[in-house]
């Protein structure tokens, strides 16, 4: 592996984001299309059934590295071939177990659910998906430390087109749930293949102890982490699963999957690089804290308008796509899930910041307080706002950025300046956009000429206050681009 100064940081973090944009722009366009075309011929039910068995897989997947490959990218020194025989084979120890004790208990899990066989199929074919994937990890975690975002993104677009093509295909043909089942299997295979096309590695078996207990020292509370993230969030749908009619499930897996398609857009990518690229400059705490006002800009100014734009046209979008009326009942909560969604671009990054920095107790801290805060509020709030309950505790919850914000900046000197121009601009475009609606958002053409004016409004908004910044910024990036 090799060493990166500032500059190189620099560069590969600019080219890693644009690279990344560009596979995410292409990806979403796909994924877009496909998920519309999917909720035209798949019912609610279908898609509460796929949110449920994939909540419980992402379970099982929490448990399978103890935070070594989070650990690997964070750590200081050159990584050697210890390093990654010693993670890949505590992996593999943790996976096969899992891997073995799921498929064995599907039918348990099925019967819990009320799934019928076509359900519990797509739980197995998950679950070989969840052991194909561990065994990408190393090739992954090599090129994501060098910050080689344009060799990590080719396997993620043939995973993507794997994914949707096949699901795509077999729901015309009225595969129904098995549809998602054949598309994971066809993802996990193409996805395995394509990772080690582009970063070789020879897979080697081995533990080292002091390797291992250096790596574990990092990871087990990073990992931990992740585990309390996923006991609230991922446990907390298994749980509704059980306790709401599939097709409630299916509003808010609806209404929480549009609302988040900024974060998976925009913030995914940012995060992705800012957590190796924070980590090589974590001794820089000037330059860090630079990049964190740069990556909090980044993030808002794309995610804050596009949050207004999707609440304000979604009810138009569902009154003129055919057979999308079925959907009207999740706007509340696609509104509320909106909330949280921009909350979340500005403690991401900084929780992200802290986690590269090593104060990973901190931010489990704030999972834990997360945690606790979302299994008293949600259940309360769907006893007594029914489904529309879990899009509110989530958006209550998230108000906790101001807390993140103090604790970060008692580490890291940083403003959170950046953000206010982009929550301005996109308030402004929120009420041109919601007084022209009204007009122009009766056909798909009119809510197309819609977005293109009103982001053109966005955009002279964000030149005349910051012009200055923004050509700096540009230059920076063109310069990094082109050499």
């Amino acid at each position: 592996m090799e060493e990166l100064d500032i500059a190189a940081v620099m560069h590969r973090s600019i080219r890693g984001v644009f690279a990344l944009v560009t596979r995410t722009f292409f990806i979403q366009i796909i994924t877009f299309v496909v998920n519309l075309l999917l909720t035209v011929f798949l019912s609610p039910e279908v898609f509460g059934v796929y949110f449920v068995v994939t909540a419980v897989i992402a379970f099982l997947s929490y448990f399978s590295d103890i935070g070594l490959a989070g650990a690997l990218i964070q750590k200081k020194e050159t990584l050697t071939q210890e390093d990654l025989s010693t993670t890949f084979t505590i992996q593999q120890m943790l996976v096969i177990p899992l891997v073995i004790i799921a498929i064995v208990l599907s039918p348990i899990v099925g019967n819990f659910y009320h799934l019928e066989s076509p359900g519990i199929l797509l739980f197995d074919a998950l679950i070989i998906s969840f052991f194909l994937s561990s065994l990408k990890t190393i090739p992954s975690i090599l090129l994501e430390r060098d910050l080689r975002f344009e060799k990590l993104v080719i396997p993620q677009i043939v995973e993507t087109l794997f994914f949707n093509i096949t699901a795509l295909i077999l729901a015309i043909k009225g595969f129904g749930i098995t549809s998602f089942t054949y598309a994971v299997l066809a993802r996990g295979i193409a996805g395995l293949i394509s990772i080690y096309i582009v970063s070789p590695w020879k897979i080697r078996l081995g533990i080292s102890k002091p390797v291992a207990g250096t790596l574990l020292s990092f990871g087990i509370p990073f990992q931990l982490n992740s585990l309390i993230a996923l006991i609230k969030d991922d446990l907390m749908i298994a749980y509704i699963g059980k306790v709401l009619p599939l097709a409630q499930v299916g509003y808010i897996g609806f209404a929480q999957k549009w609302a988040f398609t900024p974060l998976r857009l925009i913030m995914d990518n940012v995060i992705r690089i800012t957590f190796p690229s924070f980590s090589r400059l974590q001794h820089e705490k000037e330059h860090l804290g630079r990049a964190i006002e740069k990556s909090l800009f980044a993030l808002t100014v794309l995610i804050f308008p596009s949050l207004f734009g999707l609440v304000i046209l979604a009810p138009y979008f569902v009154d003129i796509i055919p057979k999308y009326q079925k959907w009207e009942p999740a706007l509340l909560s696609l509104a509320l899930f909106a909330i949280n969604a921009g909350l979340s671009s500005i403690s991401t990054p900084l929780t992200n910041a802290l986690n590269a920095i090593g104060k990973i107790r901190v931010t489990l801290y704030l999972m834990i307080g997360w945690t606790i805060a979302t299994w008293v509020l949600t259940p309360l709030a769907l006893v007594l706002y029914g489904f529309n309950g879990f899009a509110l505790a989530s958006a209550i919850i998230a108000l906790s950025v101001v807390i993140v914000v103090y604790l970060t900046q008692r580490v890291i000197s940083f403003s959170i300046k950046p953000i206010f121009l982009p929550l301005f601009a996109a308030f402004a475009m929120g009420i041109t956009l919601w007084i022209s609606a009204h007009f122009l958002a009766q056909t798909l053409f009119g809510i197309a000429s819609l977005i293109i004016g009103n982001g053109l409004f966005y955009l002279a908004i964000l030149y005349v206050f910051a012009q200055k910044e923004i050509r700096n910024d540009l230059q920076i990036i063109r310069k990094q681009l082109v050499h």
